[in-house]
């Protein structure tokens, strides 16, 4: 039977699956029991029964993740991450009232942790992966340090600094990175609003740090630079056991506007040019921003999507089963699961209280209706602010489709349009077909996507 390969960063990336009412499990008093049989899950799944490892898992997890979408998501894994080598340990915590596994899986390109929730029943109610972060690591996130080979070459560590700062106040309230030019400003800003699942500050991915990246070569260029850690990412646990109804608005454009009012405010910061950048999802989101902030200066989009996410979920997926010259009839059958599924989510008349497990990923019927009558474009021709649109030509999640319509549809010299021969969704550069895999190999936003946007920022 052929391999299937599936990327885990499609416009649904890594979205969590989480069932809400998780309890306490009292084995976790106990010490290893839980995290034994945490371990015992994740040799299970790796060791490619998908079967067994869904019988550990409760009933909405069952419907979310069955067998055939454990397999395609552990061979997502190792398209990123490279070849399972073993598991490396397990820690527990509880969380109010939850208890929580983290296995530490080392893999060919690196560790990740498969986060896992117990309820009650001793039975999975969430699961999800997080990187390996021990608190040294998140000391030097936090600070911005790093050695010389951390750096892209394009960043100069002696122009600008970095302080730890909060988004936002409260029960949501985040942690962020405020990268400032040196000197007494004040300087033009960019907020980053990150693609869709739980990403943290630096929108990892792999080895990669594509935020971080234009954090540095930004600030370098005298741009100050604000990323901060994604609502689902720090919050995720609650928003499960709470059962907020989640939408794009919690999701990501609530702490946008948020953190743009936070950054016209900010000393050293020039309030009439506080720029929103936005990546895949959140270059989709970014007009939605907009229209709610209209004292934003402008907008960039990089990889931002025009299409419905159910569409472009399709056309990944076919993509991807075909990068082998076929698709076999299992794949067929995949996609056929998907198009039904797609159907749904499209319907008009899709309920609230349509089941998760009928729609894409197990998503809640909120966020689809939440999204239904939302065209990017259309917000954006309605918005009174420039905008720079950049896309990589080898992107296969969001296209030169998606970028063709944004010309189209927008007036110049308001909207300001590029492309990328040799960059693939990172905007980092490659060769050929871009594939999942190369994800996982280390690299840079390419210089001259950080040129362009340092440029159109001082030209407006």
């Amino acid at each position: 039977m052929k391999r299937i390969r599936l990327v885990l960063y499609s416009s649904l990336s890594l979205i969590i699956f989480v069932a809400a009412g998780a309890a306490a499990n009292p084995l976790l008093e106990n010490g290893p029991d839980l995290e034994t049989m945490a371990r015992g899950f994740v040799s299970t799944w790796s060791g490619g029964d998908y079967e067994g490892a869904t019988a550990t898992f409760d009933k909405t997890m069952r419907g979310a993740m069955p067998p055939e979408m454990m397999e395609k998501t552990w061979d997502g894994l190792i398209d990123r991450m490279g070849d399972f080598k073993e598991i490396a340990g397990a820690r527990s915590e509880k969380w109010e009232d939850s208890d929580i596994v983290f296995v530490t899986c080392i893999f060919a390109n690196g560790p990740v942790d498969i986060k896992l929730v117990y309820n009650s029943d001793q039975k999975i109610s969430g699961l999800w992966f997080v990187p390996t972060q021990s608190p040294a690591d998140v000391e030097k996130t936090d600070k911005g340090s790093g050695t010389e080979t951390d750096y892209p070459a394009y960043a100069d560590q002696s122009t600008f600094e970095e302080s730890s700062v909060t988004v936002g106040s409260g029960e949501w309230e985040l942690p962020g990175t405020l990268a400032v030019p040196k000197g007494k400003g004040p300087f033009p800003a960019v907020l980053l609003v990150h693609g869709s699942g739980p990403n943290d500050r630096d929108e990892t991915i792999g080895p990669n740090k594509p935020f971080r990246d234009i954090a540095w070569g930004l600030a370098s260029r005298g741009v100050a630079v604000l990323r901060y850690d994604k609502r689902t990412k720090t919050h995720g646990m609650r928003m499960a056991m709470d059962k907020v109804e989640l939408t794009v608005k919690e999701e990501a454009i609530d702490d946008a506007v948020t953190a743009v009012r936070q950054l016209r405010e900010t000393d050293r910061i020039d309030p009439g040019r506080v720029f929103v950048l936005g990546h895949s999802l959140g270059g989709m989101l970014a007009p939605r921003i907009g229209a709610r902030e209209p004292r934003v200066a402008g907008l960039i989009v990089i990889a931002g999507a025009t299409r419905p996410l159910e569409d472009l979920t399709i056309e990944q997926y076919r993509y991807i089963f075909s990068l082998d010259g076929e698709i076999s009839a299992q794949e067929q059958t995949q996609l056929d699961t998907l198009v039904a599924q797609a159907a749904r989510v499209k319907d008009p008349a899709l309920s609230a209280d349509t089941p998760a497990e009928l729609l894409l990923f197990g998503v809640s019927a909120p966020y689809w209706i939440d999204l239904q009558d939302y065209d990017p474009v259309e917000t954006a021709s309605e918005l009174d602010m420039p905008m720079l649109i950049l896309q990589g030509e080898r992107d296969y999640q969001v296209t030169m489709e998606d970028l063709a319509r944004w010309q189209s549809l927008l007036p110049s010299p308001r909207i300001e349009c590029k492309s990328y021969p040799r960059l693939n969704h990172l905007f980092i550069t490659g060769e050929g077909r871009s594939v999942p895999a190369e994800y996982g190999t280390a690299g840079h936003v390419a210089v001259e996507v950080i040129d362009d946007i340092a440029g159109w920022c001082d030209r407006h």
